[in-house]
């Protein structure tokens, strides 16, 4: 499953570098599936939508750091353990239980996204 970041989030920034996949984005910042992967062309996202790689996505939080969940592995492939959350000072960083995904599940997903 996919990593979120939950309302007690104090925007102090830790986790957005630590992100081998570049899914998280402080609030109110667009994003797109191409920033700091390899995927070219276009690509499907979760909810069925086919867009650009370069196209602009609107952001899931105005508020505080958010995970585009599309991009998130939870660090499978690099990490022994999602890195934003080994680093989060205040624990914000926790399991989306909406989005379950497997091991395996995770390990393609960073397959399609390091081409």
């Amino acid at each position: 499953m996919a990593i979120k970041i939950t309302d007690e989030c104090i925007n102090c920034g830790a986790c957005e570098p630590e992100c081998p996949n570049n899914a998280i984005y402080e609030g109110g910042i667009e994003w797109s599936m191409a920033e700091g992967t390899g995927v070219s062309g276009e690509y499907t996202l979760e909810n069925g939508k086919i867009v650009s790689v370069d196209e602009k996505q609107s952001p899931i939080d105005d508020e505080v750091y958010f995970i585009a969940p599309d991009k998130c592995t939870e660090c499978q492939g690099f990490h022994e353990e999602p890195q934003c959350a080994a680093v989060c000072p205040v624990d914000c960083c926790i399991p989306d239980e909406l989005r379950k995904e497997t091991v395996e599940e995770l390990l393609a997903k960073k397959e399609r996204l390091h081409l």
